[in-house]
């Protein structure tokens, strides 16, 4: 797959978002890799393995998921306001996620520890087969009303922590732009503001090879400046 200098950065810099949302927030997996080597059909991807073996999940932990979700998309937006259809699978987990907590695990403050939706399984398949509204017009409303509450929520959250922390972003998607991939340390030296010491993947080719001669600095390399802070009162 071929891509484009300018798809790498809005890559690295998504990519960069979701790491570091997950690296700052509680109740998140550890980040264990962040690449923006394509895979399938993903431009690249922020892998996140537990600790332990985990069989249910609590309120805190399903905000700070649809918070590292919604990373990818504020960064994007942050950095070079123009979003990009590369968020899509992101929203649509964020948003099912959401849904989830208030129909079926009853997190919701407002309608209570109900559940909404009878569903219609064949056991012998072992999957769902249909789900049937079991509430009113106005139960409807007020659900769609809390699923875009707890999202919206979430994403102001994290507009506010990448704002806070914009150096860490610039210098995580920086590192993914040199070095195409971050691991667990790699992550914990950028966020706080360290350097790395590793070699460049086509440093690390002349090295395997024996050759020796240096080569030409490419744009993937150059930095990137950050985009000016708005004026107040201009979107």
């Amino acid at each position: 797959m071929i891509i484009s200098d300018e798809e790498k950065k809005i890559t690295a810099f998504h990519e960069a978002g979701h790491a570091l949302v997950a690296k700052l927030l509680n109740d998140t997996d550890p980040v264990h890799k962040v690449t923006i080597i394509p895979h399938g059909l993903a431009l690249g991807v922020t892998q996140q393995l537990p600790e332990e073996d985990r069989y249910s999940i609590s309120k805190n932990r399903a905000i700070s998921t649809i918070c590292v979700l919604l990373g990818g998309r504020v960064a994007e937006e942050i950095v070079f306001g123009n979003p990009t259809s590369g968020a899509g699978n992101d929203l649509e987990r964020a948003t099912d996620l959401a849904r989830k907590m208030i129909c079926e695990w009853g997190m919701s403050e407002s309608l209570g520890p109900l559940t909404f939706g009878k569903k219609d399984e064949q056991i012998f398949l072992g999957r769902e087969i249909a789900q049937h509204r079991d509430y009113s017009e106005e139960t409807a409303k007020e659900i769609d009303k809390e699923v875009r509450g707890i999202v919206e929520d979430c994403y102001n959250r994290v507009n506010e922590l990448m704002k806070d922390n914009m150096d860490a972003l610039h210098d995580v998607a920086q590192g993914l732009l040199t070095y195409e991939t971050l691991d667990s340390d790699d992550m914990d030296k950028l966020v706080n503001g360290l350097e790395l010491d590793k070699p460049k993947p086509l440093e690390s080719k002349l090295i395997s090879s024996g050759d020796d001669t240096p080569s030409e600095p490419t744009s993937r390399n150059e930095k990137i400046p950050r985009k000016p802070e708005p004026e107040p009162g201009v979107a």
